[in-house]
């Protein structure tokens, strides 16, 4: 029974010192991040294809257990909008080859236009892609959420493919106005949607934002502890990233909800234990 935790990025400055060893190299600092979370999504891979050499980094830092959710390419999802990307998603697909299992399912995150005119066309995309991988897609249009047509039938596309929907939780972080520059930023930017709820797949995801202070984060996420234990009953794996607006303490927040979740289901596999910050000494 495995519950996956990660945050938004394994390369953060304020964790450094604090949280992970510094100075490291950038061939090391996954394979840091990875003592304290086995997942984390793969934000990066979204403004470019990195190099597959870069890629076999990640794959010798990491677990093949490790979930790395690589985004697809902004120019298949919101340049080409899903049509006419064969070379650059095949190019996409054989830079990720490296990673094996660890990124088994990929992240398909759709503009806030793309809206239930365009499910014919994400249909077709789904049926076009490759076996080898699951995917999971992240939508932002409203009428996903408010218009109950419109969700079941963006529900029947993803079924149909074994596609995940992926929440993306933003209530906790618009619960209140912000109180910092990086919650100002993130009111700014962020998706302003209802909460959604209902895995479609054995493997859900869920990416959680709450605030830069602990407490209104941790009261936040109880829905999703409760949610994520449920779905461990019932045999699902899920994986749930954590978010603050600074991102500076998600590492050991994301932690705190993987032992309230195996507060409630003991037989989860634990974390493992973190890399020291500091260099050990005989002194």
């Amino acid at each position: 029974m495995r519950l996956h935790v990660g945050c938004a990025m394994w390369a953060h400055a304020p964790w450094q010192g604090t949280y992970l060893p510094h100075p490291l190299p950038p061939g090391e600092r996954l394979r840091a991040y990875a003592s304290w979370c086995d997942a984390v999504e793969g934000n990066t891979t979204f403004y470019a294809t990195p190099p597959r050499a870069t890629v076999e980094s990640w794959a010798r830092q990491t677990a093949p257990d490790f979930r790395l959710l690589v985004k697809l390419p902004r120019t298949i999802t919101h340049e080409r909008r899903l049509t006419g990307a064969e070379e650059e998603l095949r190019v996409f697909l054989d830079a990720m080859e490296p990673l094996g299992p660890r990124a088994r399912m990929l992240w398909v995150q759709l503009p806030g236009s793309f809206g239930p005119g365009d499910l014919g066309t994400l249909a077709a995309f789904l049926r076009g892609l490759p076996a080898s991988h699951r995917y999971a897609v992240e939508v932002r249009h409203r009428a996903f959420f408010e218009d109950r047509r419109a969700e079941r039938l963006l529900t029947d596309v993803l079924t149909g493919a074994g596609a995940e929907w992926v929440p993306f939780d933003t209530t906790a972080l618009f619960q209140s106005p912000p109180v910092s520059a990086a919650e100002r930023e993130a009111w700014t930017k962020k998706p302003r949607l209802p909460r959604r709820a209902f895995a479609l797949t054995d493997r859900p995801v869920v990416r959680y934002i709450g605030r830069d202070a602990t407490a209104p984060t941790v009261e936040g996420w109880r829905f999703w502890v409760e949610t994520a234990a449920a779905w461990l009953r019932e045999g699902r794996s899920p994986t749930v990233f954590i978010h603050t607006p600074d991102n500076s303490g998600a590492l050991p927040l994301t932690r705190r909800f993987h032992d309230e979740v195996r507060g409630l289901v003991p037989e989860v596999e634990p974390l493992p234990e973190p890399m020291p910050a500091e260099p050990l000494t005989l002194f």
